[in-house]
């Protein structure tokens, strides 16, 4: 048994294959297939079988075009209520794949419907454990309230997490790997580990809070306290899970491109992936500057938190050669089916932001309305200045009429990504100039 671990950095996500006598299956894969297609190339093996532990909410999966394309059967669980063709997989069902055997054992917690993929082979135990088990923490239980086949409540769900960590899997052995769908940086879970991406179940019983001597209500209270923001786009991507996406290169081929554009609709609404330097200097009236400019940046995140799903947009980039990538960012979360354009910038564009004066905000930051657009969780770390409004990015779209505009607005994050997204919105929603990105010279007032 060949288990490779593929991992996307920008949504924190990983992925497997399992290869067995010339045989491939995969677990939770992402929305891109190429890479599994390649994979089983180069180790001259048939992809036979997608698992998936869920419907995941943070990314889209791939799995009915693998099927259409290589006619894989999928397996997931009956209580997903999969509108894809698939095989039920739960409690005492099993796979043989070459000299590997996979058996599902339901692990309820995350969502009522997860489900953990055990494989084994000889003297080898894996655990592809999807949103359930993490290096260090379990999986949030508030994320199915509201879609999916099966809702639950989020204290339910807690409860559920708690039997399932008590009793799945105390009969295996303490070698068995861990392989989880997600690492440090993921919104399914507040603690994981940013240490490793795989563990062991001896180390997670030794080392993960979960598995400690508790109470119930102990677990409960821990366990739903603190735990991430909910973008917009999760429940989305819960629902697009369950049906199956479409095609891929489908869907990207139909998007059109314009070149060298001066005007645009000002109605419209546009995200802007450049570098805040270069959107500073011009852009569309109106835009939104959601970067996207290294492979790392949480662009896929933030898109989805700041734009909605039922929301159509038209994307700029900096450049033809990037179509591709962007399109392919914006699809790992489904959003290619909301891209009306897809654009460059001509040489006439005249928007700008107006410049920044650093010192004579230092020196008089009274005459400034200042806006802190970190989380929650953030914020309650401490405030970078006492007088300021605290809105926190995914919501500044829904809330920019609370911030004043008699005075200049200042708006921070933590780092500096964020804030240039904060002050084009406030640009747009509240249609004034003096709105300023504080972006990273945040550093000075900490």
């Amino acid at each position: 048994m060949k288990i490779k671990q593929f991992e996307y950095k920008p949504l924190s996500h990983f992925s497997y294959a399992i290869i067995s006598d010339g045989k491939m299956a995969l677990v939770d894969p992402e929305r891109n297939p190429i890479q599994y297609y390649k994979y089983a190339e180069e180790n001259d093996a048939e992809i036979v079988a997608v698992f998936e532990t869920h419907p995941h909410a943070d990314f889209v999966s791939s799995h009915l075009q693998i099927h259409e394309e290589t006619g894989a059967t999928l397996y997931c669980s009956k209580k997903t209520g999969a509108d894809y063709p698939h095989s039920p997989f739960d409690d005492d069902d099993k796979v043989i794949m070459g000299n590997t055997i996979f058996r599902a054992i339901n692990t309820p917690g995350h969502s009522p419907d997860s489900i953990t993929i055990l494989a084994n082979e000889e003297n080898k135990t894996a655990l592809f454990t999807g949103d359930t088990l993490f290096v260090g923490d379990v999986g949030r239980p508030d994320l199915r309230e509201n879609v999916g086949h099966m809702k639950a409540k989020r204290e339910e769900l807690a409860k559920m997490m708690y039997n399932t960590i008590q009793t799945r899997f105390s009969d295996l052995p303490d070698n068995a790997y861990v392989y989880p769908a997600h690492g440090a940086g993921s919104l399914c879970g507040k603690g994981m580990s940013d240490d490793a991406s795989s563990s062991t179940l001896g180390n997670e019983r030794v080392g993960n809070w979960a598995f400690k001597k508790q109470t119930e209500e102990q677990f409960v209270n821990y366990l739903l306290d603190s735990q991430p923001f909910i973008p917009h786009y999760f429940g989305y991507n819960v629902a697009v899970n369950k049906k199956g996406a479409r095609n891929l290169r489908a869907s990207l081929g139909k998007i059109p491109f314009r070149s060298n554009v001066n005007s645009f609709n000002k109605e419209a609404l546009v995200v802007d992936i450049r570098e805040a330097a270069d959107f500073k200097k011009k852009h569309l009236l109106g835009s939104i500057n959601i970067m996207a400019i290294s492979e790392t940046s949480k662009f896929e995140t933030w898109l989805g938190s700041i734009v909605r799903p039922e929301e159509e947009f038209h994307l700029v980039v900096d450049s033809a050669a990037n179509i591709e990538n962007i399109l392919n960012r914006t699809a790992k979360i489904g959003y290619e089916a909301n891209v009306k354009t897809i654009l460059t910038l001509g040489d006439e564009v005249s928007e700008k932001s107006t410049g920044f004066n650093l010192e004579h905000f230092k020196n008089n930051i009274n005459d400034y309305t200042i806006v802190d657009i970190r989380n929650e969780s953030e914020v309650s770390e401490g405030k970078f200045f006492e007088n300021n409004i605290v809105i926190p990015l995914y919501q500044l779209r829904e809330k920019a009429d609370q911030v004043p505009t008699d005075k200049p607005i200042v708006v921070h994050c933590a780092g500096g990504y964020r804030s240039a997204a904060g002050a084009s919105i406030l640009q747009k929603e509240l249609q004034i100039k003096n709105v300023f990105d504080l972006s990273d010279d945040v550093e000075h007032f900490k």
